[in-house]
């Protein structure tokens, strides 16, 4: 028999609310470390907590494993079940599941690392793949508290949706993953990500690729521009910011995040300007990053138009610091960015402000790892973009 958990109702759309606390995750691998991130959550005691994606990862890779999947790659129905059953018996999570409600969308590891749409990484038949996305899909929806309106049909699921907490915050949790057009100029024979020369590869600037689909960026322009709370919080899986990949003069663009479909970023971040506090959350790199939103990341005046936090990874490992640090000078609107840590962010929100601690773990090598606050940003109401680090 399962424990016992508790739930939290959410004020009406038209009701008012002072405060809210959540907290967003993601990316926690099972045998790269203990999802121990979970048991300080808990102690938080947030409203909801939002997963962005990477709840389970279908194979191993990494140093230093301190558990076992126990079994090869995830492809199957069977497989993934096994899966989702193994990292739920974490007790942390199971904590984490318990304490309050989630939000939750996927990203490519509840499949495949690095699939876009119908394509795997590694070039895999389409009916094929697209009957393993199935399994994967099935399996996602048979483990996650979501409503029955997020069940697959076949391959097909539509699980973007918007949340409201009151007249305090909206949540538009989106899908980048189902409906995105494929990465552009990969490397030769394989599907997936690459780094790529901008000025090299032509696809990338091609005005109708998308990350989001037309009918989801249609509905998020919709429900956008019908939002009357206060804050708007755009919830997704990745880095949103552009991120120059490359030390010095000339740029490269990782074509897995928003970097690789530029005019569909630059269509979002239209649709946030003027919108009322909007604020993006995102994860997948395993790093925490901090970023001012623009128009035009390559000039440094240009304005932000939103907020971008975001979060590491519960346990899954990440470039050294060096690598990253190297880089912050190419990368101006980057404001913050750590990858010695695990954690989460814990975000509080009133009508005044927004306030965001990044929450970052000793290790996750053991289960009893400590937590702190190794930042904090804050957003004030009616002035877009991050106004500067608050008190930890």
């Amino acid at each position: 028999m399962s424990a016992i958990g508790r739930t939290r109702s959410a004020p009406l759309p038209t009701g008012r609310a002072s405060r809210l606390r959540f907290a967003f995750v993601s990316c926690q691998h099972y045998e790269q470390g203990y999802f121990t991130a979970y048991r300080h959550i808990v102690a938080d005691e947030p409203d909801v907590i939002l997963h962005l994606g990477d709840y389970i990862y279908e194979a191993t890779w990494g140093r230093d494993l301190v558990r076992s999947h126990g079994a090869g790659e995830a492809v199957t129905l069977e497989d993934y079940r096994r899966r989702y059953a193994l990292y739920k018996t974490d007790a942390d999570l199971q904590a984490g599941h318990a304490i309050c409600p989630w939000l939750i969308t996927w990203d490519d590891h509840e499949v495949e690392n690095d699939y876009a749409n119908d394509r795997s990484q590694f070039l895999d038949a389409p009916e094929w793949f697209l009957a393993r996305r199935a399994a994967a899909y099935k399996a996602w929806y048979e483990h996650m508290p979501v409503p029955r309106q997020m069940l697959p049909f076949g391959p097909n699921a539509r699980i973007y949706t918007r949340s409201s907490y009151g007249s305090l915050v909206n949540f538009f949790v989106l899908d980048d993953r189902q409906y995105r057009s494929h990465e552009a100029c990969p490397r030769p024979g394989r599907g997936g990500s690459s780094v790529v020369d901008p000025t090299q590869c032509a696809e990338l600037a091609d005005p109708k690729r998308t990350m989001l689909g037309a009918a989801q960026e249609q509905w998020l322009d919709a429900v956008l521009a019908g939002s009357r709370t206060r804050w708007n919080v755009i919830a997704q899986q990745t880095r949103m910011a552009q991120f120059d990949e490359q030390a010095g003069p000339g740029r490269l663009a990782w074509t897995d995040d928003w970097d690789g479909y530029p005019a569909a970023r630059r269509r979002l971040l239209e649709s946030l300007a003027g919108k009322s506090n909007p604020v993006v959350i995102g994860g997948d790199i395993h790093c925490f990053n901090v970023n001012q939103l623009k128009l035009d990341f390559d000039d440094p005046a240009s304005p932000a138009v939103a907020a971008e936090l975001v979060g590491t990874s519960i346990t899954s490992q990440a470039w050294p610091q060096e690598r990253i640090d190297a880089l912050r000078g190419d990368n101006p609107h980057l404001l913050f960015a750590d990858s010695r840590y695990r954690g989460y962010v814990r975000v509080d929100v009133t009508p005044q402000r927004l306030h965001a601690d990044l929450r970052g773990l000793d290790t996750v090598q053991i289960r009893d790892g400590k937590c702190s606050t190794i930042a904090s940003f804050v957003v004030e109401d009616g002035h877009p973009g991050i106004r500067g680090q608050g008190n930890n």
